[in-house]
C-alpha cells in the first residue's frame, strides 16, 4: 500500500473537483429557488375582493409562460382549505449546498490549514487554532443573527440590515487579523451561508411543518409561522449576492491581500445588496436606479483605490548584469515558490502547479514573468499566505527584474 502513498494528493484534488462540482450544482438549485420565490412572492397581484379566489383564501396569483407552457402560481393567505396529496418542500436544495460547502471547507482549509489558513505575518497559529477559530466564527454568526431576530430590532428591516451588516463587517475585521486573506473572507461566506441554512433548517421547514401539522389535526394554522418564514427568506435573498463573490474571492487577490481586506470586502458586500435591493424593488412595479448607481459607483471607487502603485521605472542594464539579475530572482523563486509550482510538487497538500503554473526551469520562469511579477509583487498574493517566507527585499528582486525588462541574459 505505501507503495500508492504518492496517490494521496491527486485522490484529495480529484475528491475536491467533485465536490466543488457538486457545491456549485447544488448552490444553483438553492439561490435559484430563493431568487425565483421572492421574485414571485414580490410579482402576485391579489385577485379582485369577492372573486372566487378571494372566496377561497388567495392573497395573491400570476400567469407566467415559460418553456411552452403556462402557468398559474396561487399564495393563499395563511393555506388552502384542505391540505394537498402532494406537497413539495424546499429544503434539500438549501441542506446539499451547506453539507458540500463545509466538505470543502474540510478538504481546502482545514486538512491543510498551515498553507491554507495561517499567515504568519497575521498571527502566528497552529493548525489546531486556526481551523477552531474557523468552526467558531460560523457557530458564533448563527448564534448573533438568530438573537438579533428574535429581538425587538428584528421588528425593523433597516435598522436590523444596519445592525447585521455592521456584525459581518466586524467579523470580517477579526478574522483578516487571525487567518489569512483569503481564509477569512471564505469564513465570513461561511459564516453567510450557516446563517442562511439554518434559517431553512431551524425556523423555516420547522414553521412549515407546525401548519402542516395544523392542518393534519383539523385545526387553523398559525399564520405566525409564515410570517416569520418569510422574513428569515428575505434575509436570505440578500445575503446569497456577497455569499456569491465570496465563492470567487478566492481568484482575486487584489481584494483579500490588502491591507484594508476587511473594508474591501465591506463595500463589496454593499454593493451588492443595494444591487439586490433593486431587483426586489423592481419586482414590486417600483425602478429605483438609484440603488444599482449608487452599488456601481461603490465598486468603481473601491477599484480606483485599490489599484496598485505604477512601477519604477528602471533603466536597462547589460548583458551581463542581465544574467546576474536572473541568476538572482531564479534562486528565489526556487526557494520560495517551486515546491508548488513544478511538475511533482513538494508542498504537502499540493497534487499538482496551482492554476497550473510551472516554475521549474529557466524556460518556464521567462515564460511565466507577467504572472510572477503580478502575483508577488503587485498583489503580494504569492507564495500562498507566505508559507515560504518570502522577504519585501527577495519581492524587490522580483520586481526590478520585471521592470528591466524580465531578461535573461541568454542570446
Amino acid at each position: 500500500m505505501d507503495g500508492f502513498g504518492y496517490l494521496g494528493p491527486y485522490a484529495l484534488e480529484w475528491f475536491n473537483m467533485l465536490v466543488r462540482w457538486l457545491h456549485i450544482i447544488t448552490g444553483i438549485a438553492w439561490i435559484g429557488a430563493s431568487f425565483y420565490f421572492v421574485w414571485l412572492d414580490n410579482t402576485i397581484r391579489p385577485p379582485a375582493p369577492g372573486s372566487e379566489l378571494a372566496n377561497k383564501g388567495v392573497a395573491g396569483e400570476l400567469w407566467a409562460v415559460h418553456g411552452g407552457g403556462f402557468y398559474n402560481p396561487q399564495k393563499y393567505l395563511v393555506a388552502p382549505a384542505e391540505l394537498p396529496r402532494e406537497l413539495h418542500w424546499f429544503k434539500w436544495e438549501a441542506y446539499s449546498t451547506w453539507i458540500s460547502g463545509f466538505a470543502l471547507l474540510v478538504i481546502v482549509y482545514y486538512l491543510n490549514a498551515q498553507a491554507m489558513m495561517v499567515d504568519r505575518s497575521v498571527a502566528d497559529l497552529s493548525s489546531w487554532q486556526a481551523v477552531g477559530i474557523g468552526l467558531a466564527s460560523l457557530a458564533i454568526g448563527w448564534i448573533v443573527y438568530d438573537l438579533l431576530c428574535r429581538s425587538p430590532l428584528g421588528k425593523h428591516d433597516l435598522a436590523f440590515g444596519i445592525t447585521i451588516f455592521a456584525f459581518l463587517v466586524l467579523s470580517s475585521y477579526v478574522l483578516t487579523h487571525l487567518l489569512s486573506g483569503r481564509a477569512a473572507y471564505l469564513h465570513v461566506g461561511a459564516m453567510i451561508g450557516t446563517m442562511m441554512v439554518a434559517n431553512v433548517a431551524m425556523l423555516i421547514i420547522p414553521g412549515q411543518r407546525k401548519m402542516v401539522n395544523a392542518m393534519m389535526a383539523g385545526e387553523k394554522p398559525d399564520p405566525v409561522h409564515g410570517i416569520k418564514a418569510k422574513q428569515r427568506s428575505v434575509h436570505n435573498n440578500y445575503f446569497t449576492l456577497p455569499v456569491l463573490f465570496i465563492m470567487i474571492s478566492n481568484h482575486y487577490a487584489m481584494t483579500y491581500r490588502h491591507e484594508y481586506a476587511w473594508a474591501v470586502l465591506a463595500v463589496i458586500m454593499a454593493a451588492g445588496v443595494l444591487i439586490r435591493h433593486f431587483f426586489n424593488l423592481r419586482h414590486k412595479g417600483r425602478v429605483e436606479w438609484t440603488y444599482p448607481a449608487a452599488g456601481v459607483a461603490l465598486l468603481a471607487i473601491l477599484a480606483f483605490a485599490i489599484a496598485p502603485e505604477a512601477p519604477v521605472a528602471v533603466k536597462a542594464q547589460s548583458g551581463a548584469d542581465d544574467a546576474a539579475r536572473f541568476a538572482q530572482v531564479r534562486t528565489v523563486i526556487d526557494q520560495r515558490c517551486v515546491s508548488c509550482h513544478a511538475q511533482h510538487p513538494t508542498q504537502a497538500g499540493f497534487a499538482t502547479a496551482p492554476a497550473g503554473v510551472m516554475l521549474h526551469t529557466p524556460e518556464l520562469v521567462s515564460q511565466n514573468a507577467q504572472r510572477i511579477y503580478q502575483q508577488t509583487v503587485q498583489l503580494k498574493a504569492m507564495p500562498l499566505a507566505n508559507l515560504t517566507n518570502m522577504t519585501d527585499a527577495e519581492r524587490a528582486q522580483v520586481g526590478a527584474w520585471f521592470e528591466a525588462g524580465a531578461k535573461t541574459g541568454q542570446p
